[in-house]
């Protein structure tokens, strides 16, 4: 691994927080899980650029660390690979409120916006902010525009969002200070379900335009 080394700090008795520096908090974390010691762990929760690890006991912290040591030494090893992973493939009607005033931003036809969103290679980097909000990674450097100056009070269901360098689809009932570019039927995160989000961390996104 090259530049900036991943570095680890005590959280409480029984946690450490991995600051991942170049690798990818999800692929961290996935490894994590992976590993037969895994079953001792409270938690691994990631984040944009960290992961928490939260052990069940306060013994054994060091060596936890070395463990987590490899982890690291063993994902920067194989950066630049594709993680392994679900491919989920999520339709898109590319007619969002914002589409007209992202691709007049950026000097795109709305149609260039579709295909440059729907070619790119998405996956679901964390979760946060509400239950179901997932952060895609994976944004064209093309279509990365900061957040709106005011957010919506209340954006529902569906909607394909964008900011910075991340896609995320609303679980609908949350504010939401995201560039609206498109809508999907898909239900990704449904209290009824079992589990309830259709999405893990990890997995390929493939967004797919389809017709109103």
């Amino acid at each position: 691994m090259t530049g900036a080394e991943p570095v680890l700090r005590r959280a409480g008795d029984r946690g450490w927080l991995v600051e991942c520096a170049g690798a990818r908090p999800a692929d961290v974390a996935t490894a994590i899980r992976q590993r037969p010691w895994a079953s001792g762990l409270r938690d691994v929760v990631p984040a944009a650029t960290t992961v928490l690890v939260v052990a069940d006991a306060r013994d054994g912290m060091e060596p936890l660390a070395a463990e987590l040591r490899a982890v690291l030494a063993e994902v920067g090893a194989r950066a630049g690979r594709p993680a392994p992973g679900r491919t989920v493939v999520i339709p898109v009607r590319y007619e969002g409120a914002d589409l007209a005033a992202v691709a007049e931003r950026v000097g795109l036809a709305p149609r260039e916006i579709a295909r440059l969103h729907t070619g790119a290679e998405h996956s679901v980097g964390f979760f946060g902010f509400a239950p179901g909000f997932a952060y895609l990674d994976g944004v064209p450097e093309r279509l990365r525009l900061p957040r709106l100056a005011s957010p919506r009070p209340r954006v529902a269901a569906g909607v394909v969002a964008i900011a910075g360098n991340q896609t995320v689809v609303y679980p609908g009932g949350t504010p939401g200070g995201w560039h609206q570019i498109g809508v999907t039927a898909e239900r990704l995160w449904d209290v009824r379900a079992e589990p309830p989000n259709r999405l893990a961390i990890g997995d390929r996104i493939v967004f797919e335009a389809v017709a109103s």
